[in-house]
């Protein structure tokens, strides 16, 4: 974590700590329950403020004894206030979180608490994949959350109308996205489109399938048992080849500059041949029902192809043909809520409804949850875009899923890769130099434990 954020998350404590709202002077209304909610918002998605006023206006609606303290934040300031909110200790109610990763800290200090009971009381395993009904997928080592869904972080967007224009077809393996370059270049578009001013994108949406393909499927695995390092030569030559991605221009180097919410945009103005994002991002580009107008029209979206990155055809590759997969994020309840109150009744129902039949139908027909983790949805009914029709096909386009680093090594140890990815880009650091931060980080993380 940077210093700047660093900075920020503790001038967000501060404030929090000293406001009305965290000190109680704040009273629910007689025969009124508040639920305060923090709640992860893309306002620049199609559908995403509209459907989430009508989520909870319907709660409401069904609960007229609730009322909801809504507060929308997005990518890194909702990770900031989250973690300022725990560090004041007032965390809301009801939050947005992840299985792991970026959550990590509210599993190891068990902030929230076990849904295990609920679920089994209302018999609600029946309507979840069961991955996303086993505790041990997520870090706290018990259901502290309900998963949306199951999550691949990265998928490979193809633009046929880019290639077309230059007289290309996909590149199958890596040496032909490097002789594509030069043709991109010279008609105006880069390669790859990559959103990596925020740290963990370049991580979680290339840089896990990147390792994987160097290291094997089980690399995290040896190196949690002690049987490998991240100095070892596999794991660097991962790390080098993202450097090489810069130097061959296949990544161009402003990508580092690019927020996350500009990457779409970018990509659906035809300013480069491919994208790399996460599977969810499928959304940002389909029709705003209020609106009428998508990113891409539905007709252009038959010339988007969704699948993972071509097999590199470089020496010390082990493994092709895969994608970083993970259990998706989800809704979970502050553990301090007191058993058996109404104020647990109310959260509990808030989470049910969150992760239920009906809004999963709605959040997959629009591209929120790619791969919902209910199992009754009617999809014959979602009248999909063409994009969600194909990002739903994205299993068909790879034989082997691993796994994601925020998702299974601790915040202490995925952050120092966040940044040496940058560092990477930027030239400021060797790929043996950024492996042997990260080595000295885990380290340090397993003497604390």
């Amino acid at each position: 974590m940077t210093l700047k954020r660093i900075v920020g998350i503790l001038i967000l404590t501060a404030l929090i700590a000293g406001s009305a709202f965290a000190s109680g002077v704040l009273q629910e209304q007689q025969g009124i329950t508040t639920l305060r909610v923090l709640y992860y918002l893309d306002a620049a998605s199609p559908n995403a403020v509209a459907d989430a006023n009508r989520w909870f206006s319907d709660f409401e609606r069904m609960h007229p004894n609730v009322r909801i303290e809504r507060e929308n934040l997005f990518d890194e300031p909702y990770h900031d206030k989250l973690r300022a909110y725990m560090a004041a200790g007032d965390l809301p109610d009801v939050m947005y979180v992840w299985p792991s990763g970026r959550s990590d800290y509210l599993h190891n200090q068990r902030a929230l608490k076990d849904l295990s009971w609920f679920i089994e009381r209302d018999n609600l395993a029946q309507y979840y994949i069961p991955m996303t009904m086993d505790p041990s997928q997520q870090q706290a080592g018990y259901m502290a959350m309900i998963p949306q869904g199951i999550t691949t972080t990265h998928a490979f967007f193809t633009n046929m109308e880019v290639l077309n224009a230059v007289g290309l077809q996909p590149a199958r393996t890596y040496s032909e996205l490097v002789a594509q370059v030069p043709v991109l270049r010279a008609a105006g578009y880069q390669t790859i489109l990559i959103p990596a001013q925020s740290e963990w994108v370049m991580q979680s949406c290339l840089f896990s399938m990147v390792a994987a393909r160097f290291c094997g499927a089980d690399w995290h695995t040896r190196i949690l048992n002690g049987q490998a390092r991240f100095t070892d030569a596999n794991f660097v030559a991962a790390l080098n080849f993202i450097r090489q991605m810069y130097a061959d221009g296949v990544i161009d180097r402003s990508a580092v500059g690019v927020d996350y919410g500009d990457g779409p945009g970018m990509f659906a103005a035809n300013q480069g041949a491919y994208y790399i994002d996460g599977d969810w991002r499928g959304g940002a580009f389909t029709t705003d029902s209020s609106t009428g107008q998508a990113l891409i029209s539905p007709a252009r979206q038959n010339n988007i192809r969704v699948g993972v990155f071509p097999d590199i055809d470089l020496p010390g590759v082990v493994l092709n043909s895969s994608s970083s997969v993970i259990l998706g994020v989800g809704y979970a309840m502050r553990a301090d809520i007191p058993i058996g109150s109404e104020k647990e009744r109310l959260a509990w129902e808030l989470i049910k409804f969150m992760t239920g039949r009906e809004v999963s139908q709605r959040r997959t027909a629009t591209g929120g949850t790619p791969t919902p983790s209910r199992v009754d949805l009617n999809f014959p009914a979602m009248n999909l875009e063409p994009i969600l029709n194909n990002i739903g096909n994205m299993g068909n386009t790879f034989t082997t899923a691993t796994v994601v680093i925020d998702g299974v090594f601790a915040s202490e140890v995925f952050e120092p890769i966040n940044t040496g990815l940058i560092q990477l880009a930027l030239g400021t650091q060797t790929a043996a130099q950024v492996a042997q931060n990260v080595q000295n980080a885990y380290d340090a993380w397993l003497r604390s434990r």
